[in-house]
């Protein structure tokens, strides 16, 4: 498949934000995922910001990153949190139309020169006399690459806890990274696993919602994109 000037592995928020600057730096760029339609899948929780994020999705913006432009075209609710304290602690926070943020996150994708897509589970890293070569996929095929960028987040041997059982896994029914992690482990890098918190899921017909009160968001909405073109309601 040739050489590419950047590999990226894993089409999450951090794999598209990477592949996206390489490329429109003008790097000839590759991003592999399991899923080419599920890049920027919001599985765990459909909400962009609060505390700590929405600062990072702020940073990205201004160094011309999508996060905040995706945001502010497929939210449905925007609000600012902590508004009875001080300015210090307020904080953006959007919550999404999961399915139309994906969709939205593959087709800016697609459209962007020099940025080549493909579905494939990438089992380990390429090297040869300790130089990196690139990536090897599942199927065996060897992608060559000056630079990989590894954003596989929780599927780096990952696993899944639901209540007292817990079997390997990536995210939404996907499988754990497990060839690459061991890959990681024979270029004698170490290991380490965060814990990510899914929202419980509840039972839609279970809930009176004609007792519950409705909390809308602000209007005008409190957007997160700064730069020209973004989403005007």
């Amino acid at each position: 498949m040739g050489c590419y000037d950047v590999i990226v592995v894993g089409g999450g928020h951090a794999g598209c934000e990477a592949a996206l600057a390489a490329a429109r730096l003008g790097c000839k760029t590759l991003l592999a995922s399991m899923d080419s339609k599920a890049l920027g899948r919001m599985s765990c929780n459909p909400s962009i910001g609060g505390i700590a994020k929405s600062h990072l999705v702020f940073e990205l913006d201004a160094l011309g990153g999508e996060m905040a432009r995706n945001t502010d075209h497929t939210g449905i609710q925007f609000r600012v949190l902590n508004t009875r304290k001080g300015p210090a602690v307020r904080s953006n926070r959007a919550q999404c139309d999961r399915t139309a943020y994906c969709a939205r996150m593959v087709a800016t994708i697609s459209a962007t020169p020099d940025l080549t897509v493909i579905a494939a589970l990438v089992s380990s890293i390429w090297t040869e006399h300790g130089q990196l070569r690139g990536i090897v996929t599942q199927d065996g095929s060897q992608i060559g690459g000056k630079t990989v960028i590894l954003t596989a987040g929780t599927f780096l041997r990952g696993t899944i806890h639901i209540g007292a059982n817990s079997v390997p896994g990536g995210r939404d029914g996907e499988p754990s990274a497990e060839d690459l992690s061991k890959s990681l482990l024979s270029l004698g890098f170490r290991l380490g696993r965060l814990k990510t918190g899914t929202p419980p899921r509840l039972y839609a017909r279970s809930i009176a919602f004609d007792r519950m009160q409705i909390q809308p968001g602000i209007v005008p909405p409190p957007f997160f994109s700064r730069r020209a073109g973004r989403c005007r309601r």
